[in-house]
């Protein structure tokens, strides 16, 4: 594991570089000082990497749907297997199996399809606060230090590559039950380059914060609640047109239907400026838990 702190204006463009190991076989770096858990985010974002280097610039990613089959072990890289399943004339399509340890931990569908023109029409973006003036991820842990729990608080101090901020508090800083809809600017830190893969990939990577935890918001519960395990079942992202994700985005995030142990999350990213730049689902594991005694 990685004790040096990672330089924040390259950390994000970093994390996600995959290496060629042979024919159709890909490295992903570990967490720059990470423990426990993947971070789910980074390792789709590697496995998007992985299959978008065995596809020409001429085909970006419009899609991809992935299974999360066991947690990662962030201490370490993870191994990318990548099919070549089709490529056609308009549309390419790819199949990518993350390993650790000999056991696969995510299984990724991509497809990718040439720039065409057509048809266009898009949703509104949500009338709401911009990102000026709202707190981010370091300075809510800053403030609520006191009211919530350490491991959380740590969590929250420490750097990312994405900038977070939340229109709106949610739990564990505000314990008032509230529909299941809230809304997050988001933008990554330091330079992704000019490739628009890059910053695609950089988006599948962020588009897995905040999404599952929509779900339970009318119970006011979070991840830091010691009664409830958290779980990503499964993951989709649209990506609808080019976007530099060095911008502010707006992710606009609901959950249609919790029961049973899971919910469903959807969500719809704004560029700025008010274009509709990707889309997301997610149904995860929201289970109610006996707490363990200390």
């Amino acid at each position: 594991m990685s004790t040096e702190r990672p330089d924040i204006s390259r950390w994000l463009h970093d994390l996600l570089q995959v290496e060629a190991v042979e024919d159709n076989f890909f490295r992903g770096m570990a967490t720059p000082q990470g423990r426990g858990r993947s971070f789910g985010g980074q390792v789709i974002g590697q496995a998007l990497k992985s299959a978008i280097k065995t596809v020409g610039d001429d085909r970006p990613v419009h899609s991809l749907h992935a299974y999360f089959m066991r947690p990662g072990d962030a201490t370490k890289p993870v191994l990318y297997r990548v099919e070549r399943d089709r490529d056609g004339r308009s549309f390419a399509t790819r199949r990518v199996i993350a390993v650790q340890s000999g056991k696969p931990i995510l299984n990724l569908a991509a497809s990718f399809h040439v720039r065409e023109e057509g048809y266009s029409q898009q949703i509104t973006m949500p009338d709401v606060p911009g990102p000026e003036g709202l707190e981010n991820e370091t300075e809510l842990g800053a403030r609520f230090a006191d009211q919530i729990p350490e491991s959380y608080c740590q969590w929250l101090k420490a750097p990312k590559p994405v900038e977070m901020r939340a229109v709106g508090l949610r739990a564990p800083f505000s314990r008032e039950p509230r529909d299941p809809v809230q809304y997050v600017w988001m933008r990554s830190r330091g330079d992704l380059g000019a490739n628009p893969s890059m910053h695609r990939a950089a988006l599948a990577y962020a588009s897995d914060f905040n999404l599952l935890g929509t779900a339970v918001l009318p119970w006011a519960k979070a991840f830091a609640d010691p009664d409830m395990q958290f779980a990503s079942l499964d993951h989709a992202v649209w990506f609808h047109q080019d976007f530099e994700f060095g911008d502010w985005h707006l992710y606009a995030m609901d959950a249609p239907w919790t029961g049973g142990a899971r919910g469903l999350n959807r969500g719809q990213i704004f560029s700025r400026d008010g274009r509709l730049v990707a889309s997301t689902a997610q149904e995860g594991l929201v289970r109610p838990v006996t707490p363990r005694e200390s």
